[in-house]
């Protein structure tokens, strides 16, 4: 009787990190496709021809989802208007801290925090809310994590 009840015990654990895996793999491909989903060209049909003018010149838009469920909390008690900069100094930040992140990446420093490689390019301007919160997600890490990646 007791081997069973510990049979139990280690297929429940064997299912739990089955499931566990299963959730990692779909959250992942989830942010895959919604990053792809966001960073598609979208077109507008508009009546008005000043309109289609407009949408010709500035049909890429970009977007930035941060995964952390900690981020938007911190995010929300640490910004203001007050602290905010132009798009090209968050530009300028986030290029250091992209190279910065990816060196770490490449080394294998710290593999929790650091899981992938950042491919952003320093010729696209993705915008001021991206460049934005891509900054803000670096100060939180640096923050957190005590990982410098801005300096």
């Amino acid at each position: 009787m007791r081997s069973i009840c510990d049979g139990t015990l280690i297929a429940a654990q064997i299912k739990e990190t089955y499931i566990t895996t299963a959730m990692k793999s779909i959250l992942i491909a989830l942010a895959v496709v919604v990053m792809i989903t966001a960073c598609s060209v979208t077109r507008k049909s508009t009546s008005n021809s000043s309109l289609k003018e407009v949408a010709k010149s500035d049909s890429t838009e970009y977007g930035i989802i941060i995964l952390d469920p900690d981020f938007d909390q911190w995010y929300l008690t640490r910004y203001s208007i007050a602290l905010d900069r132009g798009n090209e100094v968050y530009r300028l930040y986030n290029r250091t801290a992209v190279m910065n992140w990816n060196d770490n990446f490449i080394r294998g420093k710290y593999r929790n925090i650091i899981e992938n490689h950042l491919n952003y390019d320093y010729n696209i301007d993705y915008g001021l809310d991206v460049n934005r919160k891509l900054y803000w997600y670096f100060k939180f890490i640096e923050e957190r994590y005590s990982i410098r990646l801005l300096n």
